[in-house]
């Protein structure tokens, strides 16, 4: 293992400083906007704008780091970043930090395009699936580490923000100090969502009811816990739970979908995952050990949905078109993550703060329906399609599709046959 990260592990220090920056602003602002009085709407609309900076990102990304290369790129980013961090202590207003959410999540976007591209190139086609592994335990073990910061200072302070800021300028350290050039961007293109629609109905809207959803715990997920009265540290854990149910349960159920119909099991998956939706709202009246245990469950199943759906819809589309298709269907996904803390955060304001895993059991419920009447639909005359590998994942942007094509089309035997048609 420290034969494969080796070349990369600056990249890899670099990402989990990152996260734990963002990771630590996400959940404090949740906090500090309920010690400001701000309703859950009003927090729901913010916690939107990360999401629709981060799609606006997708739009930006290639083209700017195409023109000025990636070391500019990310100096450039970290540092707006960084400041967009520091200035919500500076103007906390909603609309300040509507717009300054906006602007740290097309930033964040472009520095994990930025990372991800850089680890693609650093690493050979053989290890690309282990490093990519590894990538996601930083991942998901930076985003748990950063809710422990909490416990630093009061959230009504200064200090949590600056450290939010340090963190991601220290960044720059790692990645622009690497001594491997940097890779050569291709252009990403996209197939038109109707083209996904036409091959793989189920997959299209597990990407987009998985943003709704996703978009919704990272957004609202920290105020509905403050919401329901934990303390800060309670609200550090809970997010911490489901981050972890998220890192636990995705690998086994993705092996387990290798060998079986995908959309049967994304179905199973959402069906238990409405249940344990449910479970969260008794569980909030219980012990709060009972609430993490209900969360956790829910984010193992509800984290598997997105790359369930990924992985669907490359067992159906051409090998040329992997990148094109997991690139459009990332979009989907990110329209979904960009609406979802504010539809959330309108229903928690017009009910109650238990209106969230209602919210959650319901985008579930509708995937639930949508993967029966397809199901059920093309049941006799669909073919039986190869199977790709399955993939974990928290969130991806395209360029980390390229680390898995050789991957995908080993598994469905479409290497020596680019131009087979498994749909």
């Amino acid at each position: 293992m420290l034969i494969l990260v080796r070349p990369v592990f600056s990249l890899l220090v670099g990402t989990s400083l990152l996260l734990l920056g963002s990771g630590l602003l996400n959940t404090l602002l949740a906090i500090r906007g309920s010690a400001e009085g701000y309703s859950d709407q009003v927090m729901g609309l913010i916690m939107s704008g990360y999401f629709a900076g981060y799609f606006l990102g997708t739009f930006v990304a290639l083209p700017l780091i195409q023109r000025v290369g990636h070391v500019r790129a990310f100096a450039m980013f970290a540092a707006l970043g960084s400041v967009s961090m520091l200035m919500h202590e500076m103007f906390v207003s909603p609309w300040a930090w509507g717009a300054l959410r906006l602007v740290t999540g097309m930033a964040m976007f472009i520095l994990y395009t930025i990372i991800e591209s850089w680890l693609n190139s650093q690493t050979s086609s053989e290890s690309r699936g282990q490093v990519f592994a590894i990538y996601m335990v930083v991942n998901l073990g930076s985003l748990a580490a950063a809710q422990q910061l909490l416990k630093i200072g009061p959230a009504t302070d200064y200090l949590l923000f600056g450290i939010a800021g340090m963190l991601v300028t220290l960044s720059l350290v790692p990645v622009t100090g690497t001594r491997f050039g940097p890779p050569q961007l291709a252009d990403v293109k996209r197939l038109a969502v109707k083209t996904l629609w036409g091959l793989a109905p189920v997959a299209v809207s597990g990407a987009l009811l998985s943003g709704l959803a996703m978009g919704a715990f990272w957004g609202m997920g920290a105020v509905y816990a403050s919401r329901i009265g934990l303390d800060v540290a309670s609200v550090a854990a809970f997010v911490t739970a489901g981050i972890a149910g998220g890192a636990l349960l995705q690998y086994p159920i993705g092996r387990y979908s290798d060998t079986r119909d995908r959309r049967k099991v994304l179905l199973l998956v959402a069906v238990m995952a409405v249940i344990s939706a449910v479970l969260i709202i008794p569980a909030s009246f219980a012990h709060h050990y009972f609430l993490y245990l209900a969360i956790a469950i829910y984010g193992g199943l509800a984290f598997a949905i997105y790359p369930l759906s990924l992985a669907h819809l490359i067992d159906r589309v051409q090998s040329s078109d992997i990148l094109a298709g997991g690139s459009a269907l990332l979009l989907v996904h990110g329209v979904g993550a960009a609406l979802g803390p504010a539809l959330s955060g309108q229903l928690m304001s017009m009910t109650q703060a238990n209106a969230l895993p209602i919210y959650f059991a319901a985008m579930q419920a509708l995937l639930v329906m949508l993967a029966i009447w397809k199901i059920y639909q093309r049941k006799i005359s669909e073919p039986t399609e190869e199977h790709s590998a399955y993939v974990p994942t928290v969130r991806m942007t395209p360029t980390a599709l390229e680390m898995h094509q050789e991957e995908y089309e080993v598994e469905t035997g479409s290497a020596d046959q680019p131009g087979s048609d498994k749909s």
